[in-house]
């Protein structure tokens, strides 16, 4: 299994994207605006990753108007927003039988690149 998570119209999942070019390296591209994310899936990242927290992005727009950096968020938590608004996922998320990396970090492309090599 190889799964590619990106916004579409995110300029910097487009940059790593175009650098990566997934889709040639049989990754399935899953727009998470569009498509959603399934438990199944999140599930998934969570066992590689380790935690739901490590999968969850405090820079979402929603995340301080919903007041949530006020509040003690659980595993439950984050997995729970993460499944209700895409927009909390962090991006791109590369998932394969063998590991995950979420993020734009330059540490985490460059993982993203051994993975899907």
């Amino acid at each position: 299994m190889k799964k590619a998570f990106t916004l579409p119209t995110c300029k910097t999942c487009q940059r790593i994207f175009d650098d990566l070019q997934p889709a040639e390296h049989g990754c399935e591209v899953v727009d998470i605006k569009a498509e959603g994310i399934s438990a199944q899936d999140l599930d998934a990242m969570k066992a590689h990753a380790g935690s739901y927290e490590a999968l969850f992005s405090r820079r979402a727009m929603k995340f301080r108007s919903m007041g949530l950096a006020d509040k003690a968020l659980t595993e439950q938590d984050y997995r729970k927003f993460i499944l209700e608004e895409y927009t909390f996922l962090k991006r791109p998320v590369f998932l394969t039988d063998d590991g995950v990396t979420a993020g734009s970090a330059k540490v985490e492309v460059a993982r993203a690149r051994d993975l899907i090599s």
